[in-house]
């Protein structure tokens, strides 16, 4: 078997995959067709560019999505090191200044001589050994329609969306205020601040504010449940939103002191602190819209939108047919898939399946045994999860504690939320630990 692979896609998986092959020191064509052709979300022709928002969740191990981050690290992940030498201040998650990231991730690649970039778009599966692809969720359709091919099955589809992004200078902080939920980290975040009748009048034009018209080909896609528009989430109730992105509970003015009736938080967006995106605001209203509903949020009449939130339907897999939890394919030894593609939804999970193709392309390319990660760890218990073969309705999933190998525990631990979830991060930790020890 020749030391070379193709990798298929220069996003998050993609990047990640590439740098654990050339690490190994296999000799690496990375393909990404952008700028040559775009995908309607990216913005720029980097590399592992952040599309939606800036955070990768948070950095606590007793979280589902703090623990695969430590998991990264510990496997020698690439990215996550660049994410966290990137990170901006967001209380206790990850939120990383996204040009800054790419444009690392982007340096690191060129200037590796054993990844050789093809600004190219690939229309089909290649016939050569050892690929993975990690297109991602906008895959191009001329390849989107040779993986329905090989696959012989139909694409599942689901929407995503972006929130938009303002300009610090822009906010009114005479009614605006900096804190962080429950005063945990740094007081990082913009909260705006609503009381019932400035709810009320925000919440009654959301629900009829005018939307972007979907496209034929998307009318049979589906929303997926942790990034749903925030106009989806307000038509289930008036109060969705006072219990969801917009909850007031641990934030408050030190100014009054006073408990609002609903918060509007911005997370910062770069390095620099100029840009704040608006959490939770995913959308697929017309911008004439969002700027009228943006100027209805008590500190941003007058806000400058730097970039309006829009949506887009992602492409998908059916991996539990498809893959092993190698992410190996069943029906082709030296094909292997990697990121949002596969059905796991989310910048962490994505690079973590980078990681995970990689490292095994690259034990297959070395003639080793590829390694199956323990249902212990979160990893493995998300890859496990996504290649499930009785799972005949599959959808993409976030890494989550319900999908890790339970552990017998005193009732009064099951109760207790924090702890049981540190007996099971410390588990997965030991239990990687060992793993890798044994695995070379």
């Amino acid at each position: 078997m020749k030391n070379k692979a193709t990798v298929i896609g220069a996003g998050l998986a993609g990047a990640e995959a590439a740098l654990q092959l050339a690490q190994r020191g296999i000799q690496v064509d990375l393909y990404e067709m952008r700028p040559e052709k775009t995908t309607g979300a990216h913005k720029t022709d980097k590399y592992a560019e952040f599309v939606c928002s800036n955070s990768m969740g948070s950095l606590d191990i007793t979280n589902a999505s703090g623990l695969l981050k430590k998991e990264m690290e510990i496997l020698g992940g690439k990215l996550i090191k660049i994410a966290l030498e990137n990170s901006v201040p967001a209380g206790n998650a990850l939120a990383i200044d996204r040009e800054g990231f790419s444009e690392k991730v982007t340096e690191l690649i060129n200037n590796n001589p054993n990844i050789n970039v093809i600004k190219k778009e690939i229309t089909e599966i290649p016939a050569d050994e050892n690929i993975i692809i990690a297109s991602g969720p906008l895959t191009s359709t001329p390849l989107a329609d040779s993986i329905k091919e090989f696959t012989q099955s139909e694409h599942l589809h689901f929407f995503d969306a972006i929130a938009p992004i303002i300009e610090k200078e822009s906010i009114n902080f005479d009614k605006a205020f900096y804190a962080s939920r429950y005063n945990k980290g740094e007081a990082s975040y913009i909260n705006c601040p609503m009381n019932k009748e400035e709810y009320e009048k925000f919440y009654n034009f959301l629900i009829n504010a005018p939307r972007i018209e979907l496209k034929e080909f998307e009318q049979d896609a589906k929303f997926f449940e942790s990034c749903l528009p925030v106009e989806v989430l307000a038509s289930r109730g008036v109060d969705t939103l006072r219990f969801g992105p917009m909850k007031p509970v641990g934030l408050v003015d030190d100014r009054t002191g006073e408990k609002n009736y609903a918060v509007v938080q911005l997370r910062q967006d770069n390095s620099a602190k100029t840009l704040y995106n608006i959490v939770g605001f995913q959308t697929n209203l017309k911008w004439g819209a969002q700027k009228e509903l943006i100027s209805l949020i008590p500190g941003l009449e007058n806000a400058n939108i730097m970039r309006y939130g829009v949506m887009h339907r992602n492409t998908f897999i059916n991996s539990p047919r498809i893959l092993n939890p190698t992410l190996q394919t069943r029906n082709r030894k030296d094909l292997f898939f990697a990121g949002q593609i596969t059905g796991t939804e989310g910048y962490t999970e994505s690079i973590a399946s980078g990681l995970l193709a990689g490292i095994n392309l690259a034990r297959l390319i070395k003639q080793e045994n590829l390694i199956t990660l323990p249902a212990e760890t979160m990893l493995g218990a998300l890859m496990n999860y996504i290649t499930n073969p009785e799972h005949d309705k599959f959808q993409p999933i976030n890494s989550n504690w319900a999908i890790v190998k339970e552990i017998e525990l005193p009732k009064q631990i099951r109760k207790n939320k924090k702890e049981k979830n540190t007996i099971l991060a410390n588990r997965s930790i030991e239990t990687l630990e060992k793993f890798i020890k044994e695995n070379s």
